[in-house]
């Protein structure tokens, strides 16, 4: 992580499978920011349940020049990435107006190890995470904070939820019933 610019711009908070979940901008520095929502200091994302950190294995980092490029830039890639694989802000950023080139990451950074990668992706680790993960923000929508934000994160996790069932269920190993041969 210490590799990650700190220059200010765009980040994408991506899986294990190097999927963006989130699109944020940073006018104090993209590592200062992401290293915030790694440790969970002062991240609505992560507090609000919208966002697993045990999920975020990569982040991509787009610098700009200047803080004015930064709104257009964040909501070109939401809006890139989010039909894709619904992403999980808090707020939906405004479609940008007329057509932008999607800009290339400056950097893709690995913040865990491969073998932690690999282990985590694993659907036997991967679902019950995301079970629990999906109850907690169940929980939290219904207790703390009923939103349209938070549906729609619990919406992408449902989703995620799906996707890692079918996963391991491929996984199943096929075996006869009693009275079957």
């Amino acid at each position: 992580m210490a590799s990650l610019t700190n220059k200010v711009g765009v980040y994408i908070l991506a899986d294990l499978d190097n999927v963006p979940m989130y699109v944020g901008q940073s006018t104090q520095g993209i590592r200062s920011r992401v290293a915030r929502h790694l440790t969970s200091a002062r991240s609505d994302i992560i507090a609000n349940r919208q966002i697993d950190v045990w999920e975020i294995a990569y982040v991509w980092a787009y610098p700009v020049s200047s803080k004015d490029e930064i709104t257009a830039l964040e909501a070109t890639l939401f809006h890139h990435f989010d039909p894709r694989s619904q992403l999980m802000n808090g707020t939906l950023p405004v479609r940008p107006s007329g057509s932008f080139a999607l800009p290339t990451p400056e950097q893709t950074v690995q913040v865990m190890s491969d073998d932690e990668i690999e282990d985590r992706r694993k659907p036997e680790q991967r679902l019950p995470r995301q079970a629990g993960h999906y109850a907690q923000i169940v929980g939290h929508f219904l207790a703390v904070k009923n939103s349209v934000q938070i549906a729609r994160a619990m919406t992408a996790h449902f989703e995620r939820l799906k996707k890692y069932h079918a996963r391991l269920l491929g996984e199943a190993e096929v075996v006869p019933s009693d009275g079957e041969e």
